[in-house]
């Protein structure tokens, strides 16, 4: 019995023993089991509880948010369209020390742990109950979380809201996510793509773009004390940012540099030195529209954004590189032009208004409450109703209310100055500006080389190129010339240059148009084709219009690549209706290109953020003039500097004579608002238009206001910076010959204008015509727009 009991007492110890042994393998295998479950479920997202988890497809093929940029057609990078502004970078383009500042920071075993540092868990762990809290993360988490967003509101499931457990699911899907990333990827490709991915605060994404932006240089030469500065940022881009508390950033800068010492990436010493060197920032925040052809780019976004959207791409985050057929030279020098004679110009406006608003009506007078009335257009005016509803006292206080501004200037190399003004005040300052638009294309390949919008995007973002139209005046006469030469007239027929009268009957309505000359005289006398295009003279166009039919000119102007409406009257060809640059540029460049009308186009193609092409575009041609009318065409347009009194004969101002040929139109409307210069040479068409914002804002005589005097200018500068430039390519010439036979003679005396600042002899030959064309025979006229 007592043996019994003996052997029941030591049973029951190995019996409980047994008992724990069997409930911690239990526990274990459904802990095990309720883990891998737990795995799975977050994985595989078991009924859309825990949201979904990085593909296959996205781990293999990460992509973040990366800008795409803007290429010149001579490689130059001129712009970024980005919500978050990153270009990557490898990681041999990455400075050895930002690396080691880094790890040494971040991650001080990253080069042990497969994804997840169990190490740093525990010290996470223990530090949260002894109440030091920090950080466990590896860089190969916060990759994850960064390039995955694992913590946003499409990534979590059901379960995801629940407070606590959210963070959870998120920390599993982050390891997870962090293990699969270490299988992939090689320990220096996951360095670089961290580095191309963390914010930097001002806009700055990605290393390459936080270098520029804080120190101005590239992320393989940054400085030790700079890496730190740079690494020290991540923590809390905002309050360790250099630029805006340059305390806490220093303070930082020298936490990341004894990380650096404790783990032997620096010397003490080192440390010690570097840490008393002070911030020193080259600091610049890219935006959308920093650089050159700001309004071009511009125009180039509203295309690719309907572009886009057709093909199923970002603009603004896939990092497409987009190249484009402006060349960098070129644009340099269109800017250059235009702001050296709008410079000069907005002088003798000034100068012109002196004690005078210069809106004003047809009278001359002064258009009252015109600021009042247009402040009302404006967004900021919205604003204010929006916010002080029918309270017009309040609106009108803070639209007379001082305040502290920076605006636009010629004054100063800047362009901007200080001031102190009210809303109205600024409103009526910017009024006085006049403003240009120009383009310039290759005629043949219908690639546009130099785009100019306006004289500041900063303060006037309107583009004059493309956005704005605008009535053309007498550079609209060539429509006309050319449906008349194509329907079998000849430069050499003539009008007389006398007063008329048209009658004609618009929507069952009589009426009569009886045109002037710019100078209100006439000759009485023949006049041929090409005398009256070159003086531009009104009566000689108005009768050959009346001759071919209104509608004929309007559908050649549409032929031609005119895309705006147009009113078919007979005063069409004085140019009513209102046009782009644009239009006119591309309509013009019929006429070098042999008759063929090419399509303007900025873009040659698109590739991808891998560099794989897209899409490559090509030019868009038609046939729409014969060569012989095309030919005779250019031959026309030399009138306005061959012709004597000739619209554009101030171009001999400027160096672009030596055995060169140039055809141009000059235009301005009756009230001199519009001044415009259409220029040909061999290799180039530009268009030039100057004016002010509105119609009633001009200068008040022709002396000032026309053509040649605002616009003419613009080209004469630009094409000599052209001529001057040998890298670009452009030579003088004349004009090539037509390689069609012509169909009959063309049999006119030649009369060449005398210029005194000219060396004659070495002219002459740049005038001899064709032997199937000779120059026009002599006559007198108006000086003419």
């Amino acid at each position: 019995m007592l043996k019994e009991q003996e052997e029941t007492k030591e049973s029951k110890p190995a019996s409980t023993y047994r008992s724990i042994i069997r409930f911690a393998w239990k526990s274990f295998i459904i802990g095990f089991i309720t883990i891998v479950a737990y795995l799975l479920c977050v994985e595989f997202n078991l009924l859309f509880l825990f949201g979904s988890s990085p593909s296959l497809d996205k781990l293999e093929n990460p992509r973040s948010d990366q800008a795409s940029e803007l290429y010149t057609s001579d490689g130059e990078l001129i712009g970024k369209y980005f919500k978050e502004n990153r270009s990557p970078i490898g990681y041999e383009k990455m400075s050895p020390m930002l690396l080691k500042a880094l790890i040494a920071t971040e991650d001080v075993r990253f080069y042990e742990h497969s994804g997840i540092d169990p190490q740093a868990i525990v010290s996470a762990a223990y530090g949260s109950f002894t109440g030091d809290a920090r950080g466990a993360s590896t860089i190969t988490q916060q990759l994850a979380k960064n390039l995955y967003k694992t913590r946003t509101d499409d990534s979590k499931g059901v379960l995801g809201h629940i407070p606590g457990l959210n963070v959870v699911i998120a920390k599993t899907k982050e390891w997870l996510t962090a293990i699969k990333l270490e299988q992939r990827y090689t320990k220096e490709e996951i360095l670089a793509m961290y580095l191309n991915t963390v914010d930097f605060g001002s806009n700055s994404f990605g290393i390459k773009v936080a270098s520029k932006t804080f120190f101005g240089t590239s992320a393989d030469s940054l400085k030790t004390e700079q890496a730190a500065t740079l690494v020290g940022l991540l923590k809390a881009p905002t309050y360790y940012s250099p630029k805006f508390n340059p305390e806490n950033a220093t303070r930082r800068r020298n936490t990341v540099l004894e990380q650096m010492a404790k783990y032997n990436y620096l010397t003490k010493a080192a440390a010690d030195s570097l840490s008393k060197i002070p911030l020193k920032l080259d600091y610049s925040v890219e935006n959308h529209y920093d650089g050159p052809a700001t309004y071009f780019r511009g125009a180039v976004a509203d295309y690719l954004k309907e572009w886009c959207k057709q093909n199923g791409y970002d603009l603004y985050r896939d990092g497409l590189k987009i190249y484009t057929t402006i060349d960098s030279r070129m644009q340099k020098h269109a800017e250059e032009a235009m702001q050296k004679q709008m410079r000069n110009l907005q002088r003798r406006f000034d100068n012109h208004w002196q004690g005078r608003n210069p809106w004003v009506d047809e009278q001359d007078k002064e258009i009252p409450g015109f600021i009042e009335e247009t402040i009302k257009r404006t967004d900021y005016y919205q604003r204010l109703k929006k916010k002080y509803g029918n309270d017009v006292a309040a609106i009108n206080r803070e639209l007379n209310r001082p305040r502290e501004m920076m605006v636009f200037t010629w004054d100063n190399d800047s362009l901007e100055k200080k001031v102190t003004m009210s809303p109205l005040d600024s409103l009526a300052y910017y009024k006085h500006f006049l403003h240009g638009g120009m383009m310039t294309m290759d005629p043949f390949t219908g690639h546009i080389k130099a785009w100019v919008g306006g004289i500041n995007f900063k303060y006037f973002k309107y583009d004059h190129v493309k956005q704005a139209r605008r009535q053309p005046g007498s550079t609209f006469k060539p429509f006309v010339y050319v449906a008349a030469i194509d329907n079998g007239y000849s430069p050499c027929d003539k009008i007389v240059d006398q007063r008329i009268t048209i009658n004609y009957v618009e929507k069952g309505e009589k009426k009569t148009w009886s045109p002037t000359n710019a100078d209100w005289q006439y000759t009485g006398a023949p006049m041929t084709l090409r005398r009256g295009m070159g003086k531009s003279v009104n009566s000689v166009t108005a009768q050959l219009t009346e001759k071919i039919g209104w509608e004929t000119v309007v559908k050649y102007a549409h032929r031609l690549g005119i895309t705006s409406p147009l009113q078919s009257v007979p005063s069409i060809g004085l140019g009513p209706s209102d046009v782009s640059i644009y239009e006119m540029v591309g309509a013009y460049s019929t006429f070098p290109n042999n008759g063929f009308h090419t399509k303007p186009m900025f873009i040659t193609r698109i590739e991808d953020r891998n560099g794989n092409l897209i899409h490559q575009f090509v030019p868009k041609q038609k046939k729409v003039l014969s060569e012989e009318t095309a030919f005779l065409m250019m031959h026309m347009l030399k009138g306005g500097i061959e012709e004597p009194g000739g619209t554009s004969q101030a171009l001999w101002e400027y160096d672009l004579w030596k055995g060169n040929e140039i055809g141009g139109k000059t235009g301005t409307t009756s009230n001199h608002s519009d001044g415009w210069f259409m220029g040909v040479t061999k290799d180039l068409v530009t268009g030039v238009w100057v004016g002010g914002e509105d119609r009633s804002i001009h200068f008040r005589t022709s002396s000032l206001g026309e053509g040649s005097k605002t616009a003419l200018p613009v080209f004469g500068l630009y094409m000599e910076k052209i001529y001057q430039d040998k890298s670009l390519g452009y030579t003088m010439g004349r004009f090539p010959g037509p390689t069609v036979k012509i169909s009959k003679k063309y049999n006119c005396t030649t009369v060449l204008p005398k210029q005194p600042k000219v060396d004659s002899t070495a002219l002459s030959p740049d005038f001899e015509l064709f032997d199937i064309l000779e120059q026009l025979n002599s006559g007198s006229g108006d000086s003419s727009q």
